[in-house]
């Protein structure tokens, strides 16, 4: 007799979901039986059993507000915002434009769909929110000023959001992935670049995103009934040395 799905019966939303981490933390959450749906800018690649589609610009705050509305009628009971962009650029040569869509897509959006789905959460006093952030949550470097503003900010509020709702069974938390392997990464980098970066994780490999989407699924699942108001850093030991 095979096991119990661990989320069947329960419903997850995920932004960014139509490529890399997010298609497959998607992935990952409908192979273990919750309904999912997912947001993005462009269709899914291909359709996936139990999962929805739906074109959200979270760059656009009136299109993040209109769907935020939307989400206040729905019942989640995991929210996975891993929706993000950047631009690297030095200090004094970022534009004002792009430090204005980095914080309105990693963290006001993610502000704005946390508020949504907390009153469904707690009516049924269990809920899972798991905030993609990234090694420069905890880390920074040159050029990354913006990006990394906007993710140790997401780490803050997650913490505090944490802190707030673990009373009602609501479980929140950050995971910070370091490079993963993913086409934009490849495209980013070059396989010459990927070669020069590797050989500075002490595990000598790029991430995978299955590994990224197991350890949210843990984080979101029935398994998981202590762990809030975390930043997990999951790569390869990078930051640690």
């Amino acid at each position: 007799m095979s096991a119990p799905s661990p989320l069947a019966g329960k419903s997850a939303l995920v932004t960014g979901g139509t490529r890399g981490i997010g298609r497959a933390i998607a992935e990952r959450l409908a192979a273990d039986g919750a309904k999912v749906c997912i947001t993005g800018v462009s269709p899914a690649r291909g359709p996936v059993a139990g999962m929805d589609y739906r074109r959200v610009d979270l760059s656009d705050r009136a299109a993040t507000d209109a769907f935020a509305a939307e989400l206040a009628g729905a019942d989640f009971d995991i929210l996975v915002n891993n929706a993000g962009i950047n631009t690297n650029n030095p200090f004094e040569a970022i534009k004002l434009s792009d430090y204005d869509s980095i914080l309105e897509v990693n963290l006001r959006s993610v502000f704005r769909l946390c508020q949504a789905v907390l009153p469904g959460m707690r009516r049924h006093r269990w809920g899972r929110i798991v905030n993609i952030a990234s090694i420069f949550s905890v880390i920074s470097k040159e050029h990354r000023a913006t990006y990394s503003a906007s993710k140790f900010g997401l780490d803050g509020l997650t913490t505090g959001l944490a802190a707030e709702v673990a009373p009602d069974g609501i479980l929140a938390n950050c995971v910070s992935p370091g490079f993963i392997e993913t086409d934009l990464t490849r495209k980013n980098l070059g396989e010459a670049g990927i070669r020069e970066l590797t050989a500075r994780v002490p595990m000598r490999r790029l991430g995978q995103p299955s590994e990224v989407a197991a350890l949210v699924a843990w984080l979101a699942g029935p398994e998981n009934t202590f762990v809030s108001g975390q930043n997990i850093v999951i790569d390869g030991g990078f930051t640690r040395v």
